[in-house]
């Protein structure tokens, strides 16, 4: 048997253990599966929104004091004038019993300068009398009358202010909000209730800072769908939510859901302000901290879209933005994945051979 030489043997050797396996997968395109961009067929928008009486007052006493009584709870439907606060009514009667005594000394007042005014008068006739100090009687009587009146003011206003002392409903309706609890002290036009008067409901809507609330729009009630018209909106958009507040009419009634129920309204933008939208499946959108966007295949790489997300459902997703066409072809699975410039390579163009 013949044996190699020793420096032979170890070049063998070295040559068998080079990797001869194939470059690594790591370092090829990335197969892509991408999807078309799909015109939104209407530009919708979806908001939630709060139903609303028309008119919701808030209701406050007349008059300070200290609560006494309480006879209503949230929620609980009042009719007009019935008794809901009462106030300790003790500093308000004696007010009362005061102003009657000075109307009281007024009058008898009064009475004393008519007296001497008519005695002054004969004295004036018989010419012991001068005419500067029956004229200074007349003044004296004019003067009276005129203090007699302002006492029974003083007795007019006290009087009110003691019937004031009960609070009343001033419509029908319901309390959305009852704050006033007996031995608390309050102000004039310090609210205690609040009434949600009966009629006309409303529904209140948020709309983002850059969508002005349009005309009209509908409430969603099940398969129902009811009209809604726009009556006011806010003069200026909310500096902390940076949404506009704005209020809409039913033009039907509404059965069955309470004052404060979360309702969903739909409303339709304006052409001149609606920008156009795209509908994608949801797994397109990449939301990994920088804001929403979508992927597209650029020269073999990937390359970010920004948009701006208007709806998303369990499927698919509604989004805006600079850039977008219809037809235009995203990535549109694995996005969670992908990296600027990554290597990609769409699955159509490996289908095509």
């Amino acid at each position: 048997m013949r044996y190699l030489p020793f420096p032979l043997l170890l070049l063998v050797l070295v040559a068998g253990c080079q990797d001869s396996s194939p470059p690594s997968v790591a370092d090829s395109p990335r197969w892509v599966k991408t999807a078309p961009l799909t015109a939104s067929s209407a530009p919708t928008l979806s908001l939630t929104g709060v139903l609303r009486a028309r008119y919701e007052t808030p209701l406050a006493f007349r008059v300070s004091g200290q609560i006494a009584t309480r006879h209503v709870d949230a929620g609980q439907r009042v009719n007009q004038g019935e008794v809901l606060f009462t106030l300790d009514p003790s500093d308000l009667e004696e007010s009362l019993a005061a102003a009657r005594a000075e109307l009281a000394a007024a009058e008898a007042a009064l009475d004393v300068a008519e007296a001497d005014l008519s005695r002054d008068r004969k004295l004036l006739e018989k010419g012991y009398l001068s005419r500067q100090a029956f004229e200074r009687a007349e003044l004296g009587v004019r003067e009276n009358r005129t203090r007699r009146e302002a006492a029974s003011a003083r007795v007019t206003q006290a009087r009110n202010a003691l019937d004031h002392a009960s609070l009343r409903a001033e419509a029908d309706g319901v309390l959305i909000d009852v704050s006033g609890e007996p031995g608390q002290v309050v102000g004039v036009g310090q609210a205690v209730a609040r009434l949600a008067q009966e009629g006309p409901r409303e529904v209140e809507v948020n709309f983002p800072a850059r969508s002005r609330p349009p005309q009209t729009g509908e409430l969603l009630v099940g398969e129902r769908r009811i009209t809604l018209t726009r009556r006011e909106v806010a003069g200026a958009a909310d500096p902390a939510s940076r949404t506009w507040r704005a209020r809409y009419r039913l033009e039907a009634p509404l059965e069955g859901r309470s004052l404060g129920d979360v309702v969903q309204t739909r409303f339709t933008l304006a052409d001149a302000t609606a920008q156009a939208r795209f509908q994608v499946p949801v797994a397109a959108l990449d939301e990994r901290g920088e804001g929403p966007r979508l992927w597209q295949v650029v020269e073999g790489e990937a390359q970010p879209l920004p948009v701006t997300l208007e709806q998303v459902t369990r499927e698919h997703a509604w989004v805006s933005g600079d850039g977008l066409e219809v037809g235009q072809a995203v990535i549109s699975l694995g996005t969670h994945l992908l990296t600027d410039g990554m290597a990609v390579r769409p699955l159509d163009a490996k289908e095509a051979p």
